[in-house]
């Protein structure tokens, strides 16, 4: 179990880290602004419910997982965008509440 966490670990830091550090470095102009777009609407989104969803099977030992990739999200964007910026908390927040949603689906589910 242990691996998988350090699995999703890992994911989530690609997914909240790394994809908006390179639509940042390598993007440039209004694709990179339409690059931010398809993450924050839909690329995290979908990673936040997948992730709760995962951690449901498991609440017990990966309930922290919806968290931890609403953190990275923070501390992604604040780091590569604008330190602060109070409109990334909101997308964090919501993102962890999808997590948490997909979390509680898949456990009611199983």
């Amino acid at each position: 179990m242990k691996q998988k966490m350090i699995f999703w670990f890992l994911l989530s830091a690609v997914v909240m880290l790394l994809l908006p550090w390179l639509a940042v470095t390598f993007i440039k102009g209004d694709g990179g602004m339409a690059v931010c777009f398809i993450l924050f609407f839909a690329v995290n989104p979908i990673y936040s419910v997948t992730a709760g969803v995962f951690a449901g099977k498991n609440g017990k030992r990966l309930w922290s997982l919806p968290l931890i990739s609403a953190a990275l999200f923070l501390a992604g964007t604040w780091i590569f965008f604008d330190m602060g910026e109070t409109a990334f908390i909101l997308y964090a927040a919501v993102y962890l509440i999808l997590g948490i949603l997909g979390m509680l689906v898949s456990r009611f589910i199983r």
